[in-house]
């Protein structure tokens, strides 16, 4: 097989999902669900109540990523299976970003938790532990919002300046 039918192989099958999303909470345009993002909510609510609730932290240091396609799985998503399907056939240019901004999100969630940690264990004024909790918060909601532009078939390209910021690099 040569690239040229890989290729229409690879429209072929994503024009054929694109069609069975029709009607669900799958975007027709990139074959990715908002839904996947209600996993890193959960670690910006823990994120949140830290400064106040320290025993929160146990459940941050619990809280693990999880694959696009491992969130459906283990969810009650309605169109579970299909989102899980489907993944295998998102568009590149919609895939890549998105598996980026993933990715910088965990990052910033592992080096948040790594942070957080000893900050706890000073027993401090809780000044700095609210900034720290407060900023990854705020850069978690910033990747989720690029996340879901993304999922809505945004193609603008994120700032790697600006996710670097978001890092503390």
């Amino acid at each position: 097989m040569n690239v040229g039918d890989a290729e229409q192989d690879e429209e072929a099958g994503f024009r054929a999902f694109s069609t069975k999303v029709e009607g669900t909470n799958i975007n027709p345009q990139t074959l990715l669900a908002t839904d996947y993002l209600n996993h890193f909510n959960e670690i910006v609510m823990m994120l949140e109540m830290i400064p106040d609730m320290p025993e929160c932290f146990e459940d941050a240091q619990a809280w693990q990523p999880k694959s696009y396609q491992d969130h459906f799985r283990d969810s009650q998503f309605r169109d579970r299976d299909l989102a899980v399907e489907a993944y295998d056939h998102v568009p590149e240019r919609f895939r890549k970003p998105f598996e980026d901004v993933i990715g910088q999100m965990n990052v910033l969630i592992a080096m948040t938790v790594e942070r957080v940690g000893p900050l706890i264990e000073a027993g401090g004024d809780g000044g700095e532990l609210r900034m720290v909790c407060s900023d990854a918060s705020r850069g978690v909601q910033k990747l989720m919002d690029i996340a879901s532009a993304i999922i809505h078939g945004s193609e603008s390209r994120f700032d790697q300046r600006e996710i670097d910021g978001l890092l503390g690099r």
